[in-house]
């Protein structure tokens, strides 16, 4: 056996390091704390404005069931 083999056999196991003590929830609340900051913010919707949102989702979800059908 090639001394090189028989040095990694005697050296003791290595623990994974780990980078930093943050838990996959902390990492998970941060990325979304972030994204939610790097955004502008939307403009308001006006009432008449949400009223025409949903009759034109309701004319598409109409032709979507006649195409089906």
């Amino acid at each position: 056996m090639p001394a090189s083999e028989r040095d990694v056999r005697d050296l003791p196991a290595q623990q994974p390091r780990v980078a930093a003590g943050v838990s996959m929830r902390d990492l998970l609340a941060s990325c979304a704390a972030a994204e939610a900051v790097s955004r502008p913010p939307r403009a308001p919707v006006s009432d008449a404005a949400r009223r025409d949102e949903r009759s034109r989702d309701e004319r598409s979800r109409d032709e979507r069931s006649r195409d089906a059908a």
